[in-house]
């Protein structure tokens, strides 16, 4: 399976924002957490990295 999309980073990132009181600097930070967080929920689902499944058999 494929990394996170970017509309499910902004997705969770909006959220990260909202739930830290809307705080008007260090957007980015919110992106790589919301971006870091949804990869270490498919790697606890088993799901491979991304990157890792281009050159298996198909």
């Amino acid at each position: 399976m494929a990394g996170p999309t970017e509309e499910e980073i902004r997705t969770k990132a909006y959220q990260l924002w909202k739930d830290a009181g809307e705080p008007a600097c260090k957007m980015d930070k919110f992106w790589y957490e919301a971006e870091s967080e949804l990869l270490k929920e498919r790697k606890e689902l088993g799901d491979p990295p991304p990157g890792l499944t281009d050159n298996l058999p198909v």
